[in-house]
């Protein structure tokens, strides 16, 4: 079982409605599902409710989504950074917090990979130029695994990945390692080698083919470390 983060909406509209929503691109429960997980969507909650969550949890995905408030790593607001979602930082921040305590393999999906950062004591790039190709539209560009870490036992050459972000990991949480790098130099993979199986990626594996990522995260949840 393998619990997804989600947004928190205000005026969604679909059909006749339009009220506010918990949602989630059906791209990512499909993705856990072609991966061999059972989906289950995680909506924002009290923070002290996440180690409840997590403990009926196999695995954790911490999905993409809004900008990381600035003040949650001690930095000003650039006016390029988007809207803050306070509910959800707090929500995923402690999900995450729980998931490494309980030693829950954890993924985390672009914002998810930066949040990430953020949890461990890292900062963030707030905008970085040549990472979107237009707004609105996934674009693709090389990542080049690093050697002897758990992302390059899973993808083990340069691949082109689904992007769509302006922000990237700045000065890394404590014990995180970078596992991944774009041509431009840009972290695009993050791993905590002290724990079971933590991984955050920068791109969106949720939009293209490629199940290596999350299939591992799924091998990684069915076999629980004894």
């Amino acid at each position: 079982m393998i619990g997804v983060s989600t947004y928190l909406e205000p005026g969604t509209r679909w059909r006749v409605w339009e009220l506010e929503a918990a949602l989630l691109p059906a791209a990512y429960p499909r993705l856990v599902q072609r991966a061999g997980g059972l989906a289950v969507m995680l909506p924002p909650d009290a923070p002290d409710h996440a180690a409840a969550a997590v403990a009926r949890l196999d695995g954790l995905v911490v999905a993409g989504g809004p900008d990381v408030d600035p003040a949650r790593y001690g930095a000003e607001r650039d006016p390029r950074t988007g809207p803050p979602a306070p509910e959800r930082d707090a929500w995923e921040l402690a999900l995450i917090e729980a998931a490494l305590a309980a030693d829950v393999p954890l993924l985390g999906v672009c914002r998810g990979m930066q949040l990430l950062n953020v949890a461990l004591g890292g900062t963030l790039i707030q905008h970085l130029d040549g990472h979107v190709e237009a707004e609105g539209v996934f674009g693709g560009h090389p990542v080049k695994p690093v050697p002897g870490t758990l992302y390059g036992g899973i993808v083990d050459a340069e691949d082109v990945v689904p992007t769509y972000h302006h922000q990237a990991v700045d000065r890394l949480g404590a014990g995180l390692v970078p596992s991944a790098h774009a041509a431009d130099g840009t972290v695009e993979a993050v791993e905590l080698p002290c724990a079971g199986w933590v991984l955050g990626v920068q791109w969106h594996p949720e939009m293209g083919d490629d199940l290596r990522v999350v299939r591992a995260l799924v091998t990684a949840a069915s076999h629980p470390a004894a």
